[in-house]
């Protein structure tokens, strides 16, 4: 049985987990969609939101975690999508391209065509979300290395599912957090090693070594210029927590061999996924003045409801709200009036900075199509 609120669509048939958490149920098949993937076991790091057991013995939690991972194991991450495609169709739709990617867009492609090799950033909670559908097209056969960033916000079982899967592919793939250096190390021997060739081929032809040259794309706010400051072990490139900061395509050398070129963030011209569009914004990927956050934080709090790791009993812990998984908006219209004087806009960016600050976990959006 479906149940209709406004803008909003979610069927109400649904598993009550241990805990209060409810995990949705449902025989419809969704169109190709985000699947999970069959994911390794969970790690005893994973953060287990809610929970008051963490001072129990080592086999109670033992028991716990076992018992979240066949919970995970058993979650269609179809449903989730075939949700949201729901959730979004009464919506205004989210687009945003500011004129100065446009400009950029146009130097950048001129630019691919001297890269040895191409570093495409993504966001690692939502790493399909953050695919630019015209990347492919634009490297033909540059070797390309795949970076998974904000690693740090994700859980072992989500970052295993991921590298299993492009594994699979044959992807170069390096996990990674711009904020603490995490795998920047690797990223620059993996560019010089993929790149290697090029001096080999201009010493057969009688000419002289040079900088292996390696471009830095991806969407807006995914972490490319701090990735590069990373690497460059000091402030090069202007960052900040927000999309739109780099305007400009910007050269930097990374030692003798390596020449970074780090870029604005590329976004298509138009969104026409627009569930892929909500989770940018849920992931603060994309300018603000782009969404609703009422709606889009609408939409968090029913996604964090149907999670595994989360549920109904997280949502009620942190904000002393009752939550049922159906209406994420009565929940950010309550949170409001208890605490923002019935200001909706604050209450919803409440919720959607406490997701973006890990309150509710190590949390991906998304798991590998099977």
């Amino acid at each position: 049985m479906a149940t209709q609120l406004p803008g909003l669509l979610l069927n109400s048939a649904g598993l009550t987990l241990a805990g209060g958490r409810s995990l949705s149920c449902r025989n419809n098949q969704p169109p190709a969609a985000i699947s999970s993937a069959n994911p390794p076991s969970l790690s005893s790091t994973i953060q287990v939101v809610g929970w008051k057991g963490a001072g129990g013995s080592g086999s109670e939690n033992s028991k716990l975690f076992n018992s979240i991972e066949d919970i995970q194991e058993e979650y269609d991450w179809n449903d989730l999508e075939t949700d949201l495609y729901h959730w979004t169709k009464t919506l205004r739709p989210v687009q945003w391209y500011p004129g100065h990617i446009a400009k950029t867009e146009k130097e950048l492609k001129e630019q691919l065509k001297l890269m040895d090799v191409v570093i495409e950033v993504r966001d690692a909670r939502i790493p399909m979300s953050t695919s630019h559908p015209q990347m492919d097209s634009w490297l033909g056969n540059r070797k390309r290395i795949l970076v998974l960033n904000r690693e740090d916000m994700i859980s072992t079982a989500d970052r295993n599912a991921w590298a299993t899967y492009y594994a699979n592919q044959g992807i170069k793939v390096v996990f990674s957090n711009g904020q603490l250096g995490m795998g920047a190390l690797k990223l620059g021997r993996l560019a010089k090693a993929l790149a290697g060739t090029v001096n080999i081929k201009r010493k057969a032809k009688g000419l002289l070594p040079r900088p292996v040259r390696a471009g830095v794309v991806g969407y807006p706010n995914v972490g490319k210029s701090s990735l590069v400051n990373r690497l460059l072990k000091r402030r090069m490139c202007a960052a900040a927590p927000r999309p739109g900061v780099t305007r400009e395509l910007k050269w930097v050398r990374f030692g003798k061999d390596l020449e970074l070129l780090d870029s604005p963030g590329i976004i298509p011209m138009r969104i026409s996924d627009q569930t892929a569009a909500i989770k940018l914004a849920i992931c603060d990927d994309i300018g603000e003045r782009s969404y609703d956050a009422a709606d889009v934080a609408a939409i968090l709090v029913q996604m964090l409801s149907g999670l595994p790791t989360v549920g109904n009993k997280a949502l009620c812990d942190r904000y002393k709200i009752e939550a049922d998984g159906r209406s994420g908006k009565i929940f950010v219209q309550k949170l409001a009036v208890q605490l923002f004087n019935a200001d909706n806009n604050q209450a919803a960016f409440r919720i959607l900075q406490d997701f973006r600050k890990g309150k509710f976990g190590w949390i991906a959006l998304e798991r590998p199509p099977k």
